[in-house]
């Protein structure tokens, strides 16, 4: 009979073995799991991230991760468990291994106060569906940004952030997102996860193939307008972003600056998933398709429901945190 554990030591070792080939992101072995490792030992992770396993014997026939977050829906505070890395140990496959798997840590995310459940398909959504999950449209949005005729930069200070930045960063995205029917609550630990995470990843990579860039523009010492982007090759994906002022304007003065840096180099292909309430007057969207991660989710209590369903303009949710 087959049983969920958590996934350490031999366990975690087998599914970082059979799960690298999928989703190295680039890196050796060793530094996929250091990797993993490394997410674990942050004060975010240590308390909101795990690795489960369905096994029989010392068998795995398969894993996943479980993400612990706190997101308002429809005004009222939920407990999200967010299910990523959902993997069937090849020589299992084709047995229900996969559901079975999704339905024990659903059932253990419950009893521990989960009112939601959330994952993002890589495949044919429909498999989830029939498991009990509804697609959440969500769209990622290719973006150009305006530049003056010779390349210039704005007269805007833009500094690199580091933490002293977080406690601004949190208070903005809390008012950006304040007015959607759903939203995570991000909070100072939550934020720096996502940006040690992204990190990691690249310090890890062969050398200049990833970066991770965290820019701010300051007024009076203090950050207004904020930006994270994850750098792979010619194609930047803002992670997050955020501006005091609702217009964005600040926000799209640091991309201007960003671009300028290199006035020679060809510009990057730039993605993001944008609040519909944040459209910067420096930034063109020349392009609009659904997300290849589908959003889905699972009630799990009453106060996980939400109705009518959510469309894309309901959500405020970042592409940096995704799972």
């Amino acid at each position: 009979m087959a049983i969920l554990v958590p996934a350490t030591g031999d366990l975690l070792a087998q599914i970082l073995d059979a799960t690298f080939h999928k989703w190295n992101d680039g890196l050796s072995r060793t530094a996929y799991g250091r990797w993993f490792s490394a997410q674990l030992q942050t004060p975010w992770g240590r308390s909101h991230l795990t690795r489960w396993a369905l096994v029989e014997g010392s068998q795995v026939l398969a894993s996943a991760k479980l993400y612990e977050l706190d997101a308002v829906a429809d005004g009222r505070p939920v407990r999200i468990a967010g299910i990523g890395a959902v993997f069937t140990m090849p020589e299992h496959r084709r047995r229900g291994a996969a559901s079975e798997l999704v339905e024990r840590v659903i059932e253990h995310a419950a009893a521990g106060g989960a009112d939601l459940a959330m994952l993002f398909s890589e495949i044919d959504p429909a498999y989830y569906a029939r498991l009990g999950f509804d697609v959440v449209p969500m769209h990622e949005l290719s973006l150009r940004v305006t530049e003056d005729a010779r390349r210039g930069a704005p007269a805007t200070m833009v500094r690199a952030g580091d933490d002293r930045d977080l406690g601004e960063v949190v208070a903005m995205d809390a008012a950006r997102a304040e007015p959607f029917r759903f939203r995570l609550r991000r909070d100072r630990s939550f934020v720096h996860y996502g940006i040690a995470k992204q990190r990691m990843l690249a310090g890890l990579a062969p050398a200049g193939a990833r970066a991770l860039q965290f820019f701010v523009a300051e007024e009076g010492a203090s950050a207004v307008a904020y930006v994270v982007i994850s750098v792979n090759g010619g194609r930047w994906t803002i992670n997050s972003c955020g501006d005091r002022d609702p217009a964005g304007a600040r926000l799209g003065a640091i991309l201007q600056v960003l671009i300028a840096r290199e006035p020679g180099e060809a510009r990057p292909e730039i993605r993001a998933w944008l609040p519909a309430t944040l459209r910067p007057p420096q930034i063109e969207i020349v392009g609009s398709a659904p997300s290849s991660d589908v959003m889905m989710m699972r009630a799990l209590t009453d106060a996980g429901r939400v109705s009518p369903p959510l469309t894309d303009a309901d959500v405020c949710y970042w592409r940096g945190d995704a799972f």
